[in-house]
């Protein structure tokens, strides 16, 4: 699978843990960085990521900053994109499942290395079940 992942200052450290497990997986990877702690704007990085998958070039996303929160913010603002902050295994796995999520945010505050590679896991092991869902996604999209 061809993984886009990006990160502010705040996500920095988590990127590079999360960048090795999806290598350790066999994904594809492309880093839109951020390439160290000096201060970004996490807006610039959701937009670079969420273009990715826009253009085909990725098919999931991955964004990291402080809570996940201002990514995911950032990202659901690009037509197609459908992301979520999570910060716990169940979610992750419920959001591609349920909401076709295309885009996982965490927080590196929020969770720790070990979380994160669970939630990465869950993330990609789980795929959409279509059905009843197709019809919120439907909904979703026709309010943009």
């Amino acid at each position: 699978m061809r993984i886009a992942i990006g990160c502010d200052h705040a996500g920095y450290r988590l990127k590079g843990v999360l960048i090795d497990r999806l290598h350790a997986l066999g994904h594809s990877v492309t880093d839109f960085g951020t390439d160290g702690t000096a201060s970004v704007d996490y807006p610039d990085h959701a937009h670079l990521v969420t273009g990715a998958i826009i253009a085909g070039e990725a098919d999931l996303g991955v964004l990291i900053c402080g809570t996940g929160i201002g990514m995911s913010m950032a990202a659901n603002k690009r037509p197609g994109i459908r992301a979520a902050a999570v910060s716990e295994t169940f979610s992750a796995r419920a959001t591609r499942e349920h909401n076709d999520a295309n885009v996982i945010c965490i927080g590196e505050r929020v969770v720790g290395p070990g979380v994160a590679v669970d939630i990465l896991d869950a993330f990609l092991g789980a795929s959409f079940e279509g059905g009843r869902h197709q019809r919120r996604i439907d909904k979703i999209e026709s309010l943009g």
